[in-house]
């Protein structure tokens, strides 16, 4: 009979970067995101992050001594990804999802940011009450984009609460980040332009004023398919709509633009 300790060997496979030791689970993986050496664990038969969390995270503005919540943050990715970009001074990663935010905590921990980011387990519909209110200078978040009436299939799925508002609704997001932020505090989300008017509606009624809009388009002769949004906690209104950013130029080779914000 095996002990623990090579039980644990045989299920578990040990992985050391940049000084760290980290354990991947089975059906695990360990994903390169160009920037900063750094590296996120993943779940192919779960929820991997995709091309909007990253295009979240080169829209966001983050700036010296700020500190930044990302709401549903999944494995970590935008809080990761700011730290390397941005010279924020603390990030906070807040995800319902045990099996996702044990592999956040162990991404922050392979790439030695302990100091730097915190994963919490807990319920957007009540963050405020969590972390209080006015507490973040930035919020962001790239929360489900399908409601109800989208063909849901296995509400207990990882991948369909990602997708799927089953845990917490577009207004949940919203009023929670209005609470969460302070005065002139910033709100970065990243959603589809098919629920552009419902967002606006609720972005205005929780005072946050849109400030910046881009549209993201899969080709330049295609509809956009994403839709980026910086909105200011109790700003005046005025919105500015930015160039659209395009994906591809052909198939399967990215624009410029995109080959930068991924850092390649």
């Amino acid at each position: 009979m095996m002990n623990d300790s090579s039980m644990r060997n045989e299920e578990h496979k040990l992985i050391v970067h940049l000084g760290s030791e980290v354990f991947l689970k089975p059906g695990e993986r360990v994903d390169d995101l160009n920037r900063n050496n750094y590296k996120i664990i993943q779940n192919t038969r779960k929820f991997c992050f995709g091309m909007d969390a990253v295009l979240l995270s080169g829209f966001a503005r983050v700036f010296p001594g700020e500190r930044v919540l990302d709401l549903g943050t999944g494995t970590g990715i935008i809080p990761i990804l700011l730290e390397a970009k941005t010279e924020g001074e603390h990030f906070t990663g807040l995800e319902i999802q045990e099996e996702s935010a044990d592999m956040a905590r162990r991404s922050v921990a392979l790439n030695g940011l302990e100091d730097k980011i915190d994963i919490v387990i807990g319920d957007i519909k009540g963050a405020s009450a969590l972390f209080g209110p006015a507490s973040f200078d930035v919020l962001t978040s790239n929360p489900p984009y399908m409601n109800s009436g989208h063909g849901l299939v296995n509400p207990g799925d990882a991948k369909a609460i990602a997708r799927h508002e089953i845990l917490c609704s577009l207004e949940d997001v919203i009023r929670e980040a209005s609470r969460l932020l302070k005065p002139g505090g910033r709100f970065y989300l990243v959603h589809r332009p098919f629920r552009l008017v419902e967002i606006m509606t609720l972005l205005t009624q929780y005072k946050l004023e849109p400030k910046r809009m881009k549209l993201v388009h899969p080709y330049v002769d295609k509809e956009p398919n994403m839709v980026l949004m910086e909105c200011i906690k109790g700003a005046k209104a005025m919105l500015k709509v930015e160039a659209p950013l395009i994906v591809y130029k052909q198939p399967k080779v990215y624009t410029d633009e995109i080959y930068e914000i991924y850092g390649y």
